[in-house]
């Protein structure tokens, strides 16, 4: 039986990851090896921070709308309580956007909450 060598698709392979890990400082783009490394840290970080990056909007949006309430003399917590007893049903994104970008309609929906913690 004939001998089959691996060159090219070794080659390929190697291009690949060092395609892959570019940007990335010293030998950890040059070496295969320490390339390697470098990418499977990097693709995992990449897949977690995915994740991740959906409870830290989430908590932008937060600090956002407390800000806006506070500037109309709810806390946070007192706003979205409001709004529950109100039935008003905005997600926080929603409010967020609302909070930055329009604040007359943001306002609006403060007082209706204030209105529903008083009665």
């Amino acid at each position: 039986m004939s001998r089959v060598k691996g060159g090219v698709v070794t080659h390929r392979r190697h291009k690949k990851v060092l395609k892959l890990t570019k940007g990335h400082k010293a030998t950890r783009h040059a070496l295969y090896r320490r390339a390697h490394e470098s990418m499977l840290h990097a693709l995992y970080y990449a897949y977690c921070h995915r994740r991740e990056r959906k409870s830290d909007m989430r908590r932008l949006w937060i600090v956002r709308i407390n800000a806006a309430a506070r500037a109309g003399g709810l806390s946070y917590s007192q706003f979205i309580d409001g709004l529950k007893k109100a039935d008003i049903a905005i997600d926080r994104k929603a409010l967020a956007e609302m909070a930055v970008n329009d604040p007359s309609s943001f306002s609006n929906l403060l007082a209706l909450a204030s209105a529903k913690l008083k009665s």
